[in-house]
């Protein structure tokens, strides 16, 4: 879907925000002209400013554009006192939030004839390669998760999803810039006290994790079989995997677990 006519406000210019704004100008997909941005702390929006990003001076001014689409990228503790701010003032108009936790019937009952869509990104839409779950509610018309879709598809990877598929997908995709993170500084660790330096170590193991992604991206290679190039049999491979797997998939079915029981928690308020 085209962007380049579609418009695009985003109340909350934090790391989130800051970069859905940039990352749409950043993209080619939309001009600078076509973003706008608010956000209390003035520090945070000078650097849309130098894109050509419009920032405006309150949230009335924001809402007051009338942009196809309006982002409410603030945390969830935020988000309440936004939406009271904003009931009765976007009736009709296309509301997406990145709000963990924060149900659709939540945000469409504070926002009365708004048509809302809730996503969940991650932070490595920043560079350009975030993984972004997109739900349509029930007041959203047909081509609104389309177009929120292809918004958040120009900053990565973008999926349509149901509302409980959405909570799994910030399970993994939300977490999973730390998960990943986690592993880099144990491996590194582990090389370290294996007798490798840190700052090479750790160098190392990035160029590694990313030349592995990068791969996968390009081949679409399942998993297990890239796994099976590099693993000869009987070799260190095998051994290294034979002693990781069984508790990695332990522990990771278990972060995952405790992830969405926060969300649940985090639902009910």
């Amino acid at each position: 879907m085209d962007l380049k006519g579609a418009s695009v406000s985003v109340v909350g210019a934090g790391s989130m925000g800051g970069a859905i704004a940039r990352g749409l100008v950043a993209s080619g997909a939309m001009d600078a002209s076509s973003v706008s941005a608010f956000d209390l702390a003035e520090a945070a929006l000078a650097p849309l400013a130098e894109l050509g990003i419009r920032c405006c001076d309150d949230l009335d001014e924001l809402v007051g554009l009338d942009a196809d689409v309006l982002v409410l990228a603030v945390k969830p503790q935020v988000l309440p006192g936004v939406l009271a701010q904003l009931a009765g003032s976007l009736e009709g108009r296309l509301v997406v939030s990145i709000a963990a936790g924060v149900k659709l019937a939540t945000l469409e009952g504070a926002l009365p004839g708004a048509r809302v869509v809730r996503v969940m990104p991650n932070l490595p839409l920043q560079v350009l390669s975030g993984a972004t779950a997109v739900c349509p509610g029930a007041s959203a018309l047909s081509d609104d998760g389309r177009l929120v879709q292809a918004l958040f598809a120009a900053l990565g990877s973008a999926q349509l999803m149901t509302e409980a598929q959405l909570d799994v997908a910030g399970a993994i995709t939300g977490c999973g810039p730390a998960f990943f993170a986690l592993f880099v500084d144990d491996l590194t660790r582990a090389g370290v006290r294996a007798g490798l330096p840190a700052a090479a170590c750790r160098e190392m193991v990035l160029a590694t994790m990313g030349g592995v992604a990068t791969q996968l991206l390009q081949s679409g290679e399942h998993p297990r079989a890239y796994m099976e190039k590099v693993t000869s049999p009987g070799g260190t491979t095998a051994a290294a995997l034979d002693a990781m797997e069984c508790e990695l998939w332990t522990c990771t079915n278990d972060a995952v677990d405790a992830a969405l029981e926060r969300t649940r928690e985090l639902a009910k308020g």
